[in-house]
């Protein structure tokens, strides 16, 4: 009960609302989180359907917060959700993320990605990072609440030489955003409610060709650019 009463006040910010940002709002929705903030700037595309199941084919051409805020009311009316038509910028970002409990990184681009890092690392709110592409999928918690976690920055450095792959464009297997998505859910409704142990310190890869999961333990970087320095 303490743990359902610590979901009912809690505030979520859900930065993505497509393969992983849809069922991970839809768990959260469903286990009683008191408010989800959405943001995402696109409009639900047909090629969108195989995966985002928030939408429907009458959804199509319509904006994606939108139609996600119609879709989570209909599941749990008790549950405030916010929504932003926008890419977020780091002003907007500095102005949310002491707002809320708990970050979600759905998004699907290294900038906002870093953004999202930087203000969850500045305002110490855990951050929970998710991605997928092709048959590969990774998770990671980042509880920043503590001095000594890693961020995602230590992981892909701002500087790193990463190539920068949509989905949208290399394709991902559906099943696999929502084992993603509601992982990401299951990690912030553990973070808030105080349950179990949370995904913090390890890089969680998922070959879903293979079904194997494997595990890397990732430390701070005194020289992280985002989190290392002093302050």
């Amino acid at each position: 009960m303490e743990g359902q009463e610590r979901l009912r006040t809690a505030r979520a910010l859900i930065v993505g609302a497509g393969g992983l940002g849809c069922p991970a709002a839809l768990y959260l929705a469903a286990s009683g989180f008191g408010r989800l903030t959405l943001a995402d700037p696109d409009k639900v595309d047909l090629t969108n359907l195989q995966r985002q199941i928030l939408y429907g084919s009458s959804s199509v051409g319509k904006g994606k917060v939108e139609e996600a805020r119609k879709a989570l009311a209909s599941l749990n009316p008790e549950v405030e959700v916010r929504t932003l038509s926008k890419k977020l910028e780091p002003p907007e970002l500095e102005e949310l993320v002491p707002q809320v409990d708990v970050v979600l990184d759905c998004s699907d681009n290294f900038a906002t990605r870093h953004a999202i890092n930087r203000a969850c690392v500045k305002y110490r709110k855990p951050l929970i990072a998710g991605a997928a592409m092709r048959f590969d999928a990774q998770l990671m918690v980042f509880d920043l609440r503590s001095k000594s976690s890693a961020c995602y920055s230590c992981l892909f450095p701002e500087d790193g030489e990463v190539e920068e792959v949509q989905c949208s464009v290399m394709g991902v297997f559906a099943p696999l955003t929502g084992i993603v998505g509601a992982m990401q859910a299951m990690e912030a409704i553990k973070l808030v409610a105080g349950a179990g142990e949370p995904l913090s310190g390890r890089l969680l890869i998922f070959d879903a060709r293979a079904t194997e999961w494997r595990a890397v333990k990732v430390r701070k970087d005194p020289a992280c650019a985002a989190c290392g320095a002093p302050g």
